[in-house]
């Protein structure tokens, strides 16, 4: 790696620590409002009844619990990257296949060439007087020229052949389908050149030698743990010739480039590819890291966004609550405004009520920790109930609503009550963003497969924008342009449809919205799957 490449690497580090404190701190200071609202609503205690001060402390404590919860999802990149690595059965410091995905992939290319009558070279490699290196310049030094080393070999095999880090400074090498024994040690030869290239590390100028050594499938057996072992005897035969030797397994004379013979034109040009698509490759996993990082840093970003606007949603509650509290402590000359301020004091609370559910909704669902209680059901019904349930507001604002629902029964698995609060969720929001007058619409159809059910809430109210149609469905999202064009008022960002998705997606189905644009009505369908 360049030095230019580890200043950025080390750059963009430490943009990410900086990026992570502010992200904590944001997390403190949303944890300050928290408590700072919690001081008023026990300040308002004494002037509301026992019941709603309880209601507003529980709600609060809620919200508090909420809150602790999401200030460990700043650790989710770093720890998704770990997992993504071990997943992928990578050496941490290389990114090579390690031992297991070796033996893995070796196993099947046995099968392969069993099947197609084809041979497999195996080659140990072993870098010589690494420990000189560790030694003398110390292991972050080392880790530095493992890496190199391992680009370098990566650069001189095909695309299909395996490349690992077996352990320490030692590698092995899994060359798929050759002719001839030849062609195994035109691969050695190639490796070893491009070694013992100059290096960019410091310290490191003249390149690095290694020992070879050389095991055949099925020449020398068709066991992929034999093989390596056998390949490891011939490179402690190669070490013993001397640096920068290879050996064949069962052959009686140790193989060893010349060095004395200067090299030609060809081979000068050859050093010099090699050397350059070895420091393209490092560039490459510098940036493949580079964007890792970015990655994680976004997902910063947006939980700190998150948090803030969770935080400002809050806030908006807490101006009527502490007017309507000041009101009611004042004397009973305003006692025909208390029932006003009661119900106001009521809709601000269920408000954060709502709120508060549907973070711990969406805080659980990503955290996979949501329980659902599994039963058979009527699909059909539960859908009829839910509009049951929506039709009081739908009426207030006379909106004409259409059902259409298969004369048959829709059976299906899933836990009700989640399935009532989806579908409640969008008739709400469909009713809501539809003005006085409007038609709402709910129709449900069995795919002719009889697989999966489908169900489509429609309005004719403000539609959509186009290029907010991919975010409808993340948290706080809403079509600014929508809402300017028609002055609508009754729009609140939230996570109602957030919810949806993430409940629809536990229960294996997918969810998703459409309109033709601002003015025109939006439809979302909910796609389930008949898994009785």
């Amino acid at each position: 790696m360049t030095p230019e490449v580890a200043s950025a690497v080390n750059a963009a580090n430490a943009a990410a620590a900086l990026e992570l404190a502010q992200l904590q701190a944001q997390v403190e200071a949303a944890r300050g409002v928290l408590v700072r609202l919690l001081q008023d609503t026990v300040e308002a205690e004494a002037r509301l009844g026992s019941g709603e001060a309880a209601q507003l402390l529980e709600a609060n404590e809620q919200l508090v619990l909420a809150a602790l919860r999401n200030q460990a999802d700043a650790e989710t990149a770093t720890q998704a990257l770990d997992e993504a690595a071990r997943s992928a059965e990578l050496d941490g410091l290389t990114q090579l296949p390690n031992r297991w995905l070796l033996l893995d992939r070796f196993n099947h290319a046995i099968a392969k060439s069993r099947r197609h009558s084809e041979r497999l070279a195996v080659l140990f490699l072993d870098l010589d007087h690494f420990k000189a290196v560790n030694d003398s310049q110390g292991h972050a030094v080392g880790d530095e020229v493992l890496k190199a080393v391992g680009q370098r070999m990566l650069a001189s095999v095909r695309e299909e052949d395996t490349v690992s880090r077996y352990g320490g400074d030692e590698f092995v090498i899994l060359l798929a389908d050759i002719a001839q024994s030849a062609d195994a040690i035109r691969v050695v030869r190639k490796i070893i050149a491009a070694l013992a290239m100059p290096s960019p590390l410091p310290g490191q100028e003249q390149g690095w030698s290694v020992s070879i050594g050389i095991s055949l499938y099925p020449d020398d057996g068709d066991d992929s743990e034999a093989l390596v072992d056998l390949a490891d005897q011939a490179m402690y035969c190669a070490k013993q010739t001397g640096r920068g030797s290879y050996a064949q397994h069962g052959e009686s004379l140790q193989l060893r480039l010349e060095p004395e013979l200067p090299p030609t034109t060809d081979d000068i040009e050859l050093r010099h590819t090699q050397l350059r698509e070895a420091n393209e490759q490092l560039v490459m996993a510098a940036l493949s890291a580079q964007t890792l990082q970015a990655a994680a840093e976004q997902a910063q970003q947006r939980q700190s966004a998150f948090m803030a606007v969770v935080a400002q949603e809050l806030r908006n509650p807490m101006a009527p609550i502490r007017i309507a509290s000041a009101m009611l402590g004042r004397s009973s000359a305003n006692e025909p405004l208390q029932p006003r301020m009661q119900a106001l004091i009521d809709a601000q609370w269920q408000r954060m009520s709502r709120l508060l559910d549907d973070v711990l909704d969406v805080s659980q669902a990503q955290a996979g920790e949501l329980n659902l209680v599994w039963r058979r059901l009527d699909l059909g019904r539960l859908v009829s109930d839910a509009v049951a349930v929506a039709q009081p507001a739908i009426s207030r604002r006379r909106q004409r609503l259409r059902l259409a629902l298969p004369a048959e029964p829709v059976l299906l698995s899933g836990d009700a009550e989640r399935l009532m609060q989806v579908f409640s969720n969008l008739l709400d929001n469909a009713s809501k963003y539809t003005p006085e007058g409007g038609e709402l619409s709910v129709q449900m159809t069995v795919a002719a497969s009889g697989e999966v059910v489908v169900t489509t809430v429609a309005d004719s109210g403000i539609g959509i924008a186009a290029d907010d149609l991919a975010q409808m469905f993340e948290p706080f999202a809403q079509d600014s342009r929508a809402l300017g064009l028609h002055g609508f008022k009754g729009a609140e960002m939230g996570l109602g449809l957030t919810v949806v998705r993430e409940l629809i997606a536990a229960h294996g189905g997918s969810v998703r919205a459409a309109s033709a644009g601002p003015g025109q009505g939006s439809e979302i369908t909910v796609t389930l799957p008949l898994n009785l």
